[in-house]
């Protein structure tokens, strides 16, 4: 009995990379991933993705935000 033929060509040449994944450039403050390409800050050698800036600003130096009135 054979396989499928897709299953004999994964047999032969692997799994295709279905998706190309960017390449993994570290953590930031939060533990979040770092990707290739994503905008970061640096405050001391720390690294927060711009995403996460102001969170980290009100965690670590007390910022407050909010809307004007």
């Amino acid at each position: 009995m054979r396989d499928h033929p897709t299953i004999e060509q994964i047999e032969r040449t692997g799994y295709p990379n279905i998706v190309a994944q960017p390449e993994h450039n570290g953590t930031d403050y939060f533990g979040d991933e770092i990707l290739v390409g994503d905008d970061i800050a640096e405050d001391g050698g720390e690294l927060i993705l711009q995403d996460n800036l102001e969170k980290y600003l009100a965690d670590v130096y007390g910022f407050k935000f909010k809307t004007a009135e």
